[in-house]
């Protein structure tokens, strides 16, 4: 199916608030019920939208569009649906504040059971790395959110109402801020540098992805290692923050790996010496060891945060900004690594090799789609189409292997990507309340298929490159669009993946899974973002297009020898219509050679009439 990202955001926002604003009242929680982790998903449906995008703002109630004020109707009047997110901010602050006002990053019942074992409530009350990377991003947008929110009511009122909308907007900038400045914190100490030797199990797995060719280990540790060279310098001078084990990185003899942990890392220092005071001190229980999907969703936040936007409206404070950069940093080592692991051989790829084998000895194709989603990541921030093609290629295949391109079979293997999903063990749970090792489930194979897709679309500047790249994200939406629920209170949302995939025992579908409509929004999201630049040009018609407008110039000129500067003829009229045109032409025939080979073409005809009737005239 056409992604038509605008009007399937605008079907979201109506499903949404049918489920979630029945009656005149927010129901928070969804399926897997409600958590900081699910509910900030459920809120930033609405507010990711009205801040990255403009046609959906809702900060300016005079600027709403008809259309997104026609939606949310049941909100009430374009002037009561800022009222009504700034309710809902505070909502979602009070419910995940403790009594000290101490933000709440709990897993919460996200957590499930494992085998005979259900989670006990302090198991459930440890924080992870999700709750971090969606409540950055849910800050920002909030905070982007109020302060157009209270630059527009301001002028509105006056007096008393003034001075308490005012304190009002105050208080709840500093809580989002205060919630903020701790998910970054929760960041920082929970990225870890992991070296190894090389004879270790986990340097061994490592050496099982990236010797592609054959060679003794030796000869690949060396390689390796010089190809990693000026990271393991930048890792070794710069990574202070937190982090207590990063010297190690600078023995070239060892095998190193970094990301994020699944949780604040058991060796993560206390941060106190931020803007002069105290800021996080508590013991974490992750093993020092990163795990793909949990790097993958730092750094989702993480761009949030370092957005050029974010710095124009200039939204952080002193502390905030030094643990941004703390963050830039880590995400730029990060999206490195991984994209020098992925492609480190040219004859064949270790991202080639699927399924993916983690350091744990884990192997996954969801764990290749997360490395190539690295890499397109690396790829967009970088503005770079290096190896775009073969990157292609492996999306491709992956979009086979996952069923989302191809028939699942019975029983289909593959189909336990999408539900319950990858399972991830929690190295380091066992120790919070001596029990068993707990787990975390990730079901978003095809939602995260489809937004590397249209990301990787965006930089694609070979036509043939972004119309595979196109074709695959058309065929991820119909394959996603097939899992929205098609009846009762959640209808529109997700996820129904039982008939698509041949589940064995179908989902309930009475209530969606904000995990799964949260992902869904970002990719349309990312497509309105994709779809609004201009697509590359081949090359061939940039060169048609300027052939035709040089040979337009000409007749152009050879026309106006036949007219002088002060004549006011129809002619004259003529001419100065046909240069008009020529000129915006000219202007286009970079990012637009099809319009520019439209007007020059249109031009050549309206020259060559005035030619044939200045010929017929002579006869």
């Amino acid at each position: 199916m056409r992604i038509r990202p605008r009007q399937q955001l605008l079907d979201l926002w109506h499903s949404l608030l049918d489920y979630c604003y029945p009656e005149g009242t927010w129901v928070w929680g969804g399926r897997d019920g409600s958590n900081s982790i699910s509910d900030a998903e459920q809120l930033l449906c609405l507010l990711y939208p009205a801040t990255s995008l403009d046609t959906f703002r809702l900060d300016r109630p005079d600027d709403i569009a008809p259309d997104v004020a026609n939606v949310l109707a049941s909100f009430g009047s374009d002037t009561r649906i800022g009222s009504v997110l700034v309710n809902l901010i505070e909502e979602y602050l009070a419910r995940y504040s403790g009594p000290d006002d101490e933000p709440n990053f709990a897993m919460g019942s996200y957590l499930r059971d494992a085998g005979d074992h259900t989670p006990t409530d302090n198991e459930r009350s440890v924080e992870i790395v999700d709750s971090y990377s969606m409540s950055l991003s849910l800050c920002i947008a909030a905070l982007r959110f109020l302060k157009g929110y209270e630059q527009s009511m301001s002028g509105l009122l006056r007096d008393e109402a003034k001075i308490q909308f005012e304190n009002r907007m105050s208080t709840l900038q500093r809580q989002v801020g205060a919630r903020l400045t701790a998910a970054m914190t929760g960041l920082v100490r929970s990225f870890v540098i992991h070296t190894t030797e090389p004879e270790s199990a986990a340097g061994q797995a490592i050496l099982h992805m990236v010797n592609q060719s054959g060679v003794p280990n030796a000869e690949i540790v060396r390689s390796l290692s010089a190809r990693l060279e000026q990271l393991r310098v930048r890792a070794a001078n710069e990574v202070r923050l937190a982090q207590t084990e990063v010297f190690d990185i600078a023995n070239d003899r060892r095998l190193f790996e970094c990301g994020w942990g699944w949780g604040v890392v058991r060796n993560a220092a206390s941060l106190t010496d931020i803007a002069g005071g105290h800021v996080a001190s508590d013991n974490g229980h992750a093993e020092p060891r990163p795990y793909l999907y949990f790097t993958m969703v730092a750094l989702d936040g993480i761009i949030d945060l370092s957005s050029q936007r974010i710095r124009e409206l200039d939204l952080l404070d002193a502390t905030q900004r030094q643990l941004a950069d703390a963050l830039q940093l880590r995400m730029e080592l990060a999206q490195t690594y991984w994209s020098t692991v992925a492609r480190f051989v040219n004859e064949r790829w270790p991202l080639e090799d699927i399924p993916w084998r983690t350091s744990d000895g884990e192997e996954s194709d969801y764990f290749s789609l997360v490395v190539t989603a690295i890499l397109i990541q690396d790829q967009v921030t970088r503005d770079s189409t290096d190896d775009l093609e073969r990157t292609v290629g492996v999306l491709d295949q992956l979009a086979r292997r996952g069923r989302i391109i191809s028939r699942p079979t019975v029983d289909d293997q593959a189909a336990r990507l999408h539900y319950p999903g990858v399972r991830l063990r929690l190295a380091g749970s066992e120790d919070i309340d001596s029990g068993p090792q707990l787990s975390w489930y990730v079901p978003d194979f095809a939602t995260l298929l489809l937004k590397r897709t249209v990301q990787a679309a965006r930089v694609a500047v070979d036509v043939s490159v972004r119309d595979q790249l196109m074709a695959l994200a058309e065929a991820t939406m119909d394959h996603i669009d097939q899992r929205a629920i098609q009846e009762g209170p959640a209808t529109g949302l997700w996820d129904d993946s039982g008939p698509v995939l041949g589940l064995p025992s179908p989902l309930p579908t009475d209530r969606p899974s904000w995990f799964l409509t949260e992902r869904v929004m970002e990719c349309l999201v990312g497509a309105y973002d994709t779809f609004r630049r201009p697509p590359p040009a081949p090359q061939p018609m940039i060169n048609r297009a300027q052939d035709l407008l040089r040979e337009a110039d000409d007749l152009l000129n050879r026309e106006r020898l036949e007219v002088s500067e002060d004549d006011q003829s129809a002619k004259r009229t003529e001419l100065d219509r046909i240069e008009q045109s020529l000129d915006r032409a000219r202007r286009l025939w970079r990012q637009r050679p099809g319009t520019t080979f439209s007007l020059a073409v249109r031009a050549l005809e309206q020259l060559d009439e005035l030619a044939n009737a200045r010929e017929d005239a002579i006869r």
